[in-house]
């Protein structure tokens, strides 16, 4: 698939975007250079990539400071997502340990304390990662996410090569992506996550990863 024109029309659909913003449309802005970002890399092209991961990380970050309510998780995991895709150690660092003071990893929501997890772990801090992660197997949430993150944080390879490539799988059966990209973003960062624990586990071949 050539990816340059899906990054393209992004990149211009976000470029469209002038004036007072609300934090509903910045979040929209946050998904629309997130899905430029991706397509970038899956086009073989990190450094244009890394620019508009780094953009839709601010653009989440913002949101929530422009009045989010208390629980939507959603976006200081996709700005620390986005950051560990752009390779932005500092900002990783920074997202990393504002979700945790947000109160992720003790949130009664268990997309909560998935943001916790992946705080913890983006932050080496393997013991209390996998306290945060074992529960999440038992409750509404993904379970070979759930797996994969618990496996990374207890460092067992073979129990992460088999949780990540469920979730990669899944990604394959789904029928919608953000903003229509169809990239298995969760599977790259749980990649990098198991590299920072050690794990070097080949994603397998796929048409959602670049």
């Amino acid at each position: 698939m050539n990816w340059i024109p899906t990054a393209e029309e992004k990149e211009a659909r976000y470029e469209r975007a002038h004036g007072e913003l609300d934090e509903r449309a910045i979040v929209r802005l946050g998904n629309t250079a997130y899905a430029a970002g991706l397509a970038r890399l899956m086009a073989g092209d990190p450094h244009t990539g890394g620019v508009w991961l780094r953009r839709a990380a601010a653009r989440w970050r913002e949101s929530w400071d422009a009045g989010a309510a208390v629980d939507a998780w959603g976006r200081p995991i996709g700005a620390l997502k986005a950051s560990l895709l752009a390779g932005d150690e500092a900002a990783v660092e920074e997202l990393a340990r504002w979700t945790l003071e947000l109160g992720a990893a003790t949130a009664d929501s268990p997309i909560g304390r998935y943001a916790g997890a992946l705080a913890l772990l983006a932050l080496g801090r393997w013991t209390e990662a996998r306290h945060v992660a074992e529960p999440l197997q038992a409750d509404t949430f993904p379970h070979d996410v759930a797996a994969s993150l618990a496996a990374i944080a207890a460092g067992e390879a073979e129990a992460y090569a088999a949780a990540v490539r469920s979730v990669v799988a899944s990604f394959e059966d789904r029928d919608e992506y953000l903003e229509d990209v169809a990239v298995a973003d969760t599977a790259l960062v749980l990649d990098l996550l198991a590299r920072r624990r050690g794990i070097d586990v080949a994603l397998p071949a796929s048409p959602v990863l670049p």
